[in-house]
């Protein structure tokens, strides 16, 4: 089961990529011959609408969109005789449909979440006979001041203790609305694994709505995709490590899901909600990627179509159509090995979900 949502999920993120090419193509006029729900063989014709085939074919990962005229601009009322604007119009969309998928999903995991507020801290967990448990500290207590300061953010809690270490300190809490002082000490050579007091901290979250979450949504796209675009960049200036870089295939994007979803099941998450950014994430990625100047991607057809917008001057559709193919052909090699990678190479599983933290570590 856990097999058939997650292909079902990849391939529903195609579709929607390839509806957003069939829809705004139908909006400019533009012709299809055929919207396939999976890749061929073809197995049947669900349907047949406005003079398109609706096609269910065998291969499940995925599926396509055929317009009329596709790389030939003789052809009348297809999508290479189409003006250049209505063909990255037509070309945008898929990819765009991925990435307002992923805002949505981004958003919807945000506005369950809540919004973390940052000048707040709050106890999630205490570790066993350490000076925060023998002082009567407990999970959600919410840290006011120390030593009558008041308390601003994670790392000012993490500041003062580490300035404070073998000194008696008084903590003031917020337990049940009611404020209490403690004092500990600070250790000076705490366990492996903990921190001078022993406590893990987080922000508590305030609740917001989806319309409220979008902004938060649209920013987790943006950074997804600056971090996409720069991790190269930084990886040759040296100021990223390697395994950073690993490209997964399908297996490897299997294995991060189920790893996710365990984490969903033993971490007292919301059902569900690491799984859902975790999809968020997949989605955004399909999209951002398919946006790169690579031939054969989205991304390389707009960069043959930008000197015609530009110049008015269409580069001859025999030589792009050839530069496509040569691109397509690499990219099937390049994901042959990407997908072989997972079989001989396995990811690390615990290092890759370290990316998913739900505390901070003990100060």
């Amino acid at each position: 089961m856990d097999l058939i949502i997650f292909i079902g999920a990849l391939a529903a993120f195609i579709i929607l990529h390839e509806l957003g090419h069939f829809l705004v193509a139908l909006w400019h006029n533009v012709e299809i011959e055929e919207f396939g729900i999976g890749f061929p063989p073809r197995l049947f014709t669900l349907f047949r609408w406005h003079g398109v085939d609706f096609t269910l074919n065998l291969i499940p990962l995925g599926g396509f969109v055929r317009p009329k005229g596709e790389n030939d601009a003789s052809i009348e009322g297809g999508l290479a005789a189409s003006p250049p604007n209505v063909r990255l119009g037509v070309i945008l969309a898929g990819p765009m449909m991925n990435i307002l998928i992923a805002i949505l999903l981004y958003s919807i995991t945000i506005s369950r979440i809540g919004i973390p507020q940052t000048n707040q801290v709050i106890i999630v967990d205490v570790a066993p006979e350490s000076p925060a448990a023998q002082a009567g500290l407990q999970i959600n207590d919410l840290l006011i001041k120390i030593n009558q300061q008041p308390i601003q953010s994670i790392a000012n809690v993490q500041k003062i203790v580490a300035q404070q270490r073998g000194k008696e300190i008084t903590l003031t809490i917020q337990r049940d609305n009611k404020f209490i002082d403690v004092q500990l000490i600070p250790r000076l050579n705490p366990p492996a694994g903990q921190g001078a007091i022993g406590i893990a901290m987080s922000n508590p979250s305030q609740p917001i709505n989806l319309i409220q979450a979008f902004p938060y949504g649209t920013k987790a796209v943006i950074d997804q995709g600056y971090l996409l675009l720069t991790l190269p960049f930084k990886l040759l200036s040296g100021n990223a490590p390697s395994e950073e870089m690993r490209v997964v295939g399908f297996k490897g994007m299997y294995d991060i899901y189920q790893g996710v979803r365990d984490m969903d099941a033993t971490q007292n998450r919301t059902a569900g909600l690491g799984v859902m950014a975790f999809f968020a994430m997949i989605s955004a990625s399909l999209g951002i990627l398919n946006l790169l100047p690579i031939p054969a991607l989205d991304g390389g057809r707009i960069l043959f179509i930008l000197p015609e917008l530009i110049l008015n001057k269409r580069i001859p559709s025999q030589f792009e159509n050839a530069v496509h193919l040569v691109g397509f052909m690499l990219l099937l090699v390049i994901l042959l090995y990407v997908n072989l990678q997972d079989f001989i190479n396995p990811i690390n599983l615990n290092q890759t979900l370290s990316s998913y933290p739900t505390s901070t570590p003990l100060p």
